[in-house]
């Protein structure tokens, strides 16, 4: 009888020391990664269009990015042929030289010389024109950047109100109020907020950089209009 006893009680002994075993196995593994395209997908159906939002906001900002950077290289060599030119009695030749340029500031000279002969207002107002046309097609589609800054943010509260909504219905239909049944819509929650602002604010940014460099196009328009205005008024001095 007390060998039966000393074998049941290393026996219970045996099991316990397994179950510990296991159970330290477990707490000592290690946690399963949680990848960005898993985020994605536990944010819900809002983030398809933060997505396009985003998407279509970095289309935008490259497509003006370089158009706006083509339309601000420098133009020197461009007056200084013009100059030549028109300082050698050759206006056809100033006039074909603004023409194969195919820049802004080009076009804005030929109309001027087209005008040669009338008023110099009639020239300041002429170029003003083109120069107000030209500066129109660089903020194409600019603003639609500042209208994704503005909804993308939006659109992650609105997601994190989804994200509520769903740890509530979740509550309610299991009657249960642990983690694991409130981490659907926690993840919704802080996943969309999260991705709302980050688009927002990358939209919000980018949209800044393209005015400035915008600004920096049309100060330097400015500038050679007014230089050509006055190689115009020269001969009268």
């Amino acid at each position: 009888m007390t060998l039966l006893f000393v074998q049941q009680v290393t026996d219970t002994a045996k099991h316990l020391v397994d179950t510990a075993n296991h159970a330290a196995t477990q707490l000592t593994a290690p946690a399963e990664e949680l990848r960005f395209g898993d985020l994605i997908i536990k944010g819900g159906w809002v983030m398809i269009p933060i997505g396009i939002l985003a998407v279509l906001g970095l289309v935008i900002f490259f497509e003006r990015y370089f158009t706006i950077r083509k339309a601000s290289r420098n133009e020197s060599n461009l007056m200084v042929q013009v100059r030549a030119s028109i300082h050698s009695g050759n206006l056809e030749s100033a006039i074909a030289i603004c023409r194969n340029s195919n820049t802004p500031l080009g076009r804005m000279l030929q109309k001027g010389l087209l005008r040669i002969g009338r008023p110099i207002k009639d020239i300041e107002g002429a170029i003003e024109n083109i120069g107000k046309l030209e500066v129109s097609k660089l903020e194409k589609n600019i603003g639609i950047l500042g209208i994704v800054a503005g909804i993308a943010p939006m659109f992650g509260f609105l997601g994190t109100i989804f994200g509520v909504i769903k740890i509530f219905y979740d509550i309610s239909k299991t009657d249960n109020i642990s983690m694991g049944v409130i981490s659907g819509g926690l993840y919704v929650k802080m996943v969309t907020s999260a991705a709302g602002l980050l688009v927002g604010i990358v939209a919000y940014v980018c949209y800044h950089i393209l005015n400035m460099m915008v600004d920096k196009v049309i100060l330097k328009l400015e500038t050679d209009a007014i230089e050509f205005i006055d190689l115009l008024e020269e001969p009268s001095k």
